[in-house]
């Protein structure tokens, strides 16, 4: 069941039936509440069910609702799989969208043969530098942190400054490479499946065809702001998966004969599918690379946040200690979802999409409908 007017698989004429698969895959996932190592076996899954290749692109609003959904559905049943599956799809159409016909070419090639993508941004200081190493090569030197998939992936897009100061994105085979990996400082008490560790890139060579786009291409936007939906959708997902779960409580305990339980989970209800809505009206206008798309997607965090919080607390209260046991799926869905939402800077987020709401007035023309 979802909270978000899911609309029927008959409306998917492309993709509809890696959503379907997906859906059975991620009910599977659901019941099992003991993996929080890399999911490897998880997404060996999303290769078969072809969710990998999938979203390469998104032509048409029908393909973006069903990308949608299959970020949903992945993020209710595990997020570290979400988190991870979602930096896959990022990369994939960075790569399309900014390389040239022979890297998209070996894209394709890579994604038939199972091979996992991720994005890397976040670096310690200095930073990630690339230089020039004569005859078409150069070489990379630094790291990377908070680097979903550490020694777990297969390819690696990442961000690389230039003798000019300028970010070059950059596509590095890394599989393999478990020498450079420090997952050691990735204690965490939720999302660690991800093994966001650190990882070292300092006298890596690479050649032209590992160079993606012009410089400063990762940002350009609003593609890059916009690009937030996607883990907006994940988050999503395990919200609502979240009130399923505090529904079952409900009804198996007999709690939802309480007034006062229903009022929790009518709150629970209204936010989820408030949420669910600000979700899909984001994630159409961001592949419009619409104007307005920025603000929407960067208000949509702090949407999603907020339901995030509510439902957790809510469920809390409701459940009770049975809700803080290890065997617990709400539990589970608590710690990873408390600290996936603490994505890059939620204030400045919504800061900047007030900020840019009081200096355009989106209402009056009625536009984002």
């Amino acid at each position: 069941m979802g909270f978000t007017g899911s609309r029927p698989l008959t409306t998917y004429p492309t993709g509809w039936t890696v959503l379907e698969t997906v859906r059975h895959l991620a009910a599977a996932w659901d019941q099992d509440n003991s993996h929080e190592t890399f999911p490897a076996e998880r997404i060996a899954d999303l290769h078969g069910a072809g969710a990998l290749a999938a979203f390469k692109t998104l032509g048409t609003g029908v393909q973006t609702d069903a990308l949608l959904d299959v970020l949903r559905a992945i993020g209710g049943a595990d997020l570290s799989l979400g988190r991870v599956f979602e930096g896959h799809v990022n990369a994939v159409q960075l790569v399309a969208t900014y390389g040239n016909d022979a890297q998209r070419k070996a894209l394709d090639a890579d994604l038939a043969a199972r091979k996992v993508f991720g994005v890397w941004n976040t670096e310690p200081a200095p930073g990630l530098a690339i230089h020039a190493a004569g005859d078409s090569r150069w070489t990379l030197d630094g790291a990377k942190s908070f680097a979903t998939g550490a020694g777990h992936l297969d390819r690696i897009l990442v961000t690389a400054r230039d003798a000019n100061g300028d970010k070059q994105l950059v596509l590095v085979p890394i599989a393999g490479e478990t020498t450079r990996t420090d997952n050691s400082g990735w204690q965490v008490r939720g999302m660690r499946g991800t093994c966001s560790g650190r990882f070292d890139f300092t006298g890596m060579e690479i050649g032209r065809e590992g160079v993606i786009g012009a410089p400063n291409d990762y940002e350009r936007e609003p593609r890059f702001s916009a690009g937030a939906w996607r883990f907006t959708a994940v988050q999503l997902g395990a919200v609502e998966a979240l009130v399923r779960h505090l529904r079952d409580h409900l009804v198996a305990t007999g709690k939802g004969a309480d007034p006062i339980q229903r009022a929790r989970f009518a709150a629970c209800l209204t936010e989820t599918r408030s949420a669910g809505l600000w979700v899909r009206q984001a994630a159409h206008l961001a592949e419009a690379q619409a104007s307005d798309a920025i603000p929407l997607v960067l208000m949509t965090r702090g949407v999603v946040e907020e339901a995030g919080l509510k439902t957790m607390e809510a469920a809390a209260r409701s459940v009770g200690t049975a809700s803080f046991f290890a065997a617990s799926r709400i539990d589970r869905i608590t710690r990873d979802l408390g600290l996936y939402l603490r994505q890059p800077v939620p204030d400045q987020a919504r800061d900047r999409a007030a900020a840019a709401w009081l200096e355009d007035d989106c209402w009056g023309d009625d536009r984002w409908w």
